[in-house]
């Protein structure tokens, strides 16, 4: 039996002269720098339009899926959301944020803004507030030679102002420097020396009574849920793991690794955070709208949604982590910013859940003429 798609009910309750007003509403949204849940995008237009303003939405990201005034990442979270069957939900009047969410996030940030006032949140600042800005040019010059590099420096300064000294094998970088054609800097890991401080060793750390058998079904629905490639490797001691479009690989759509050397809970914990950023649609949307693309948010927004994820998975597996410290970073002295989409993390969060304890079946590819808006 197949769900109606949300036209049809625009069929039945015309209005065109909503249309606009819908249309208004969206895009401000999108401009405000919000890329809310269709949960949440949907209460924004019955709020500002009215109840029968529902009737239009559909079609309005239809259009909007296809309107070159928005930018490609607006276009693309419009067309994901009007393919995803969350549409489809929320229109039917299911898929509300769990309530209990929302209080368990304003623990965490109550949490973030306590540790502020501790002594390793301000060990922590002054470590990296000691490294010099570089362009964002040797930036990438760095991050091309050692994509895991979390913290780098020259000899010099790594004696001076860090009382660390160069491992006997280190292997230097190069980048561009005034009045020298090449400096070389050393990554942190080519280092030794005074001790580092505990926020930053520490920063990914998740620990609590364990069951392998968590981490191992959450990689396997991944691989055959998700079509999401898992790889344990090594990475930098500052780069606990990261998320990437797979490129094709293997048949994958997204690429996730995970820095081999952390014990299962915290590899754990650190799984939950990357898969939250593919899932709440950090990174683009796949063909099949199988998560949202909400590719344009800012960089304190991403992080807090992936590390409120993966704090409330933690708890539920009555597991404890450095979440505090890591959105202490992100946060700030500033409110909760309202681009964070709470009902996208709720719902993300219980996804991520059922992964860690069920054995799910792979997901089903849409058919070709299938609800989504042409490339």
């Amino acid at each position: 039996m197949t769900t109606p798609t949300p036209t049809s009910q625009s069929e039945l309750f015309p209005d065109a002269k909503l249309f606009e007003p819908v249309k208004a509403v969206v895009v401000a949204l999108l401009k405000s720098g919000r890329q809310p849940s269709a949960w949440e995008l949907l209460n924004e237009v019955e709020t500002n339009v009215g109840m029968k303003g529902r009737f239009e939405l559909a079609a309005v990201l239809e259009h909007l899926a296809d309107d070159k005034d928005l930018t490609g990442a607006h276009r693309a979270y419009c067309a994901s959301v009007r393919g995803s069957e969350d549409l489809a939900e929320a229109l039917r009047g299911s898929g509300a944020p769990e309530k209990e969410i929302k209080s368990t996030i304003d623990s965490l940030l109550q949490q973030s803004r306590a540790y502020r006032g501790s002594k390793e949140f301000q060990d922590m600042v002054s470590f990296m507030g000691s490294f010099r800005d570089y362009a964002p040019f040797n930036n990438m010059l760095v991050r091309l030679q050692n994509p895991t590099c979390g913290f780098y420096a020259t000899e010099p300064d790594w004696v001076k102002r860090f009382e660390r000294k160069l491992k006997e094998d280190a292997r230097p970088m190069l980048i561009l420097a005034p009045m020298h054609p090449v400096m070389l800097v050393f990554d942190l890991d080519q280092t030794e020396g005074k001790p580092l401080p505990k926020e930053i060793t520490e920063f990914a750390k998740f620990e609590g009574a364990w069951k392998s058998e968590w981490l191992g079904r959450m990689v396997e629905n991944a691989r055959v849920h998700d079509r999401i490639r898992v790889d344990f490797k090594k990475l930098s001691s500052t780069n606990a793991g990261f998320a990437t479009i797979a490129a094709g690989e293997g048949g994958a759509k997204m690429r996730i690794a995970i820095h081999d050397e952390l014990d299962e809970p915290s590899k754990f914990g650190v799984l939950c955070h990357e898969l939250a950023h593919i899932h709440l649609g950090h990174l683009g949307s796949d063909k099949d709208h199988w998560w949202p693309s909400r590719s344009e948010l800012n960089h304190r927004t991403i992080e807090i949604e992936a590390e409120a994820t993966a704090f409330i998975v933690a708890l539920r597996f009555g597991l404890k982590g450095a979440s505090a410290r890591y959105v202490s970073r992100h946060l700030g002295e500033k409110p909760m910013p309202a681009s964070v989409s709470l009902d996208s993390v709720a719902k993300v969060a219980s996804r991520l859940e059922k992964m860690a304890r069920e054995t799910l079946k792979p997901r089903r590819e849409k058919k070709a003429g299938g609800a989504q808006a042409s490339e």
